[in-house]
C-alpha cells in the first residue's frame, strides 16, 4: 500500500516537467503596399529632334563697281543696321564722270532752249509763207532731237550719281558682320568672286531640324484613327548644346515637302527668337516639337512597371478582392517619369508601386495608400520600345 502513493507522486511530478502544447498557428497579416489609381488625362505628346541653327538673312557684301579701297567703316563682328556704309572706294574718276555728265546736260539744255525757239520762230513764218514747208518740218525734228539729246543727259547724270554712290559700299542688311577679305589699298572688281564681307541676320533665327518620314506617316494614322488630335501653333522649345532650354521658345514656320532619299527623313524650320545672339549659326541644338494631344491617356509612374525576361511590359495590380494580379502592357513613350500606357490597363486599375518585393501573383495585400498618379509633364520624351 505505500508504492501506490510513491508512484502517484512520481507520475505528477512527471507531468509537471512536461512542456505545454504550442499555441495554434496565426496567419501573419497580408503585406502593405503602395498603390497609384489611374484616372485619365489630357497630354501633349513631344518629340525631341537635332537641329542647327541658321541665319534668317545672309547678305554677302560685294562691290558693283571697280576702286581702290580707301577705308573700312565699320568693326569687324559688331552689328550693322541696313544701308549703313561699309567700305569707301576712290571715287576721282567718278566725280570727274559726273562733272562732264551735268556739264552735257547743261549743253543739251541750251540746244533744246535754241531748238525750241527755232521751231517757234518757223511755225510764225510758215503761218505766212515765209518759209517752206520743209524748213518748218526740220525746224520741229531738230526740237524733237533736241529733247531727245536732254533726256539723254539726264539719264547720263543719273548713272553717274548711282556709280558716284557706288563708291561708298553700304549694308544691304541689318545683322552682324563678319571679317573683312579686304585691306586698304586692296583693287576691288565688280565682278570678283569672293564677297568683301557677309552680315548675317540673328534675331531671330532659323532652326532646322529633321524628323524621320516614317514618324510622320504613324502621326498621321493616329490622328485618322482618331487616337490624337493634330497639335498646331505649339510652342517649340530649345534646349542648347549643354542641355540648358533657350530663354525664349521658338515657333514652327513650315514643314519640307520633299523627303531625302539619302536618310528618309525631311526638313522642319522653327523660327526662335533669339535677343543677345545667344544662338549662332551652325550651333547644334535640340528642339522639342508637339506632335499631338491625346486625350484620356492614361500614365504609369515607372516604378511600377517592370519587365520579364523575354522584354515584356508588366505591372502588378491590387485587384478589387484584395488579392495581387500580374498585367501585361504596352507602353509606348515616357512622359516625365511616367510611361503612357497603349494596352492593359484601364481607368480606376490599382497599380502597385512600392512593397513589389513582398509581394507575388495571387497572394493577398493591402494598398497602404491609394493616391492618383502625378500630373503630366508637358514634354514627352522619344519614343521607347515597348
Amino acid at each position: 500500500m505505500t508504492q501506490k502513493p510513491l508512484i502517484l507522486i512520481a507520475l505528477l511530478a512527471l507531468a509537471a516537467c512536461t512542456p505545454p502544447p504550442p499555441p495554434p498557428a496565426v496567419a501573419p497579416p497580408p503585406p502593405e503596399v503602395t498603390v497609384v489609381t489611374l484616372a485619365p488625362k489630357t497630354v501633349t505628346l513631344t518629340r525631341e529632334l537635332p537641329g542647327r541653327a541658321s541665319p534668317t538673312l545672309v547678305a554677302e557684301v560685294r562691290p558693283q563697281v571697280d576702286g581702290i579701297v580707301l577705308r573700312r567703316l565699320f568693326t569687324e563682328g559688331g552689328s550693322v543696321k541696313a544701308g549703313q556704309p561699309l567700305y569707301q572706294l576712290d571715287d576721282a574718276i567718278p566725280r570727274a564722270d559726273q562733272a562732264t555728265a551735268k556739264a552735257a546736260l547743261a549743253r543739251a539744255q541750251a540746244s533744246l532752249d535754241k531748238a525750241r525757239l527755232d521751231a517757234a520762230r518757223s511755225a510764225e513764218l510758215a503761218r505766212i509763207d515765209a518759209v517752206s514747208k520743209q524748213d518748218n518740218e526740220n525746224a520741229i525734228a531738230a526740237l524733237q532731237q533736241a529733247a531727245a539729246d536732254l533726256a539723254s543727259a539726264q539719264a547720263a547724270v543719273a548713272r553717274g550719281e548711282v556709280v558716284l554712290r557706288y563708291a561708298r559700299i553700304v549694308a544691304p542688311i541689318s545683322g552682324r558682320i563678319g571679317a573683312s577679305s579686304v585691306t586698304q589699298g586692296a583693287l576691288v572688281t565688280a565682278k570678283q568672286a569672293a564677297p568683301l564681307a557677309t552680315v548675317q541676320q540673328l534675331d531671330p533665327i532659323y532652326i532646322d531640324v529633321t524628323q524621320s518620314s516614317a514618324e510622320l506617316l504613324d502621326l498621321r494614322k493616329q490622328v485618322a484613327a482618331g487616337r490624337l488630335e493634330e497639335a498646331r501653333n505649339l510652342p517649340v522649345s530649345i534646349l542648347l548644346e549643354d542641355g540648358t532650354p533657350h530663354a525664349h521658345p521658338g515657333k514652327l514656320s513650315f514643314a519640307g515637302v520633299t523627303v531625302d532619299p539619302a536618310t528618309g527623313s525631311y526638313l522642319l524650320r522653327v523660327v526662335v527668337p533669339n535677343p543677345g545672339n545667344v544662338l549662332l549659326p551652325g550651333m547644334y541644338v535640340r528642339a522639342i516639337l508637339g506632335s499631338g494631344v491625346r486625350k484620356n491617356a492614361l500614365l504609369v509612374p515607372q516604378q511600377g512597371v517592370a519587365r520579364d525576361p523575354k522584354g515584356e511590359a508588366f505591372a502588378m495590380l491590387l485587384g478589387a478582392d484584395g488579392k495581387v494580379e500580374q498585367r501585361a502592357l504596352k507602353v509606348s513613350r515616357t512622359i516625365g517619369d511616367q510611361w503612357l500606357v497603349e494596352e492593359g490597363l484601364a481607368a480606376g486599375d490599382q497599380v502597385i508601386t512600392e512593397g513589389l518585393q513582398k509581394i507575388r501573383p495571387g497572394m493577398p495585400a493591402r494598398a497602404a495608400a491609394a493616391a492618383p498618379a502625378a500630373p503630366a509633364a508637358p514634354a514627352a520624351a522619344p519614343a521607347a520600345k515597348p
